[in-house]
């Protein structure tokens, strides 16, 4: 069983109030939860990795809890999410697809009945690299007024034997969203997986 020692977790929320319109009435909110871990794998080549994603699942709940308190606690409001990993450079980019399956179920368990896949982007990256998370509605991945980025990192990693796993989240659209398209009070049972 490989081990992920955390070296550090941050959390980043941002109240978006206007875009250059009008202020919003209630400001969009994001935020993302990060952890820099170890990666075992760093270095050498290791055939199965797929095992490893159970021993990240817990990772992917502390995150996640991180996440729902840094946008107030109630999941209810919560309505986007997108994942995201920078492996260091002596790893390889199949080590930051291990973050799928822990980073996203662990978001649907927590917010309950997300049906949408969760976006997500990874890269192998040096030091205080940054990566853009991309960030979709929960229940239907074709709520334009959710289509969005956060862009995540951490000044000091990571370092090539590390890896960086994101949770991003969101409570709201867009502020200044104008594009058509599904909008979420529309959204039917099967939306989501489309």
């Amino acid at each position: 069983m490989p081990e992920f020692p955390i070296r550090k977790v941050a959390v980043l929320s941002e109240e978006i109030f206007h875009e250059g319109g009008p202020v919003a009435d209630v400001p969009r909110r994001r935020a993302a939860a990060m952890a820099v871990v170890k990666n075992p794998f760093a270095g050498r080549y290791v055939e199965d990795l797929q095992s490893a994603m159970d021993d990240l699942k817990p990772l992917g709940l502390l995150l996640c809890d991180r996440l729902i308190a840094a946008l107030g606690g109630d999941v209810k409001r919560i309505d986007g999410y997108g994942k995201g990993a920078i492996v260091g450079t002596a790893g390889e980019l199949e080590h930051g697809a291990l973050w799928h399956v822990p980073g996203g179920y662990a978001m649907r368990e927590r917010l309950g009945d997300a049906k949408a896949i969760v976006p997500s982007a990874k890269k192998v990256g040096a030091f205080g690299s940054k990566l853009d998370v991309p960030l979709g509605h929960i229940n239907a991945a074709y709520v334009r007024s959710h289509f969005d980025a956060m862009e995540v990192g951490i000044s000091d990693g990571p370092r090539p034997d590390e890896i960086l796993f994101c949770l991003a989240m969101t409570c709201g659209p867009r502020v200044h969203n104008r594009m058509g398209g599904l909008a979420a009070d529309d959204i039917k049972a099967w939306d989501g997986l489309r």
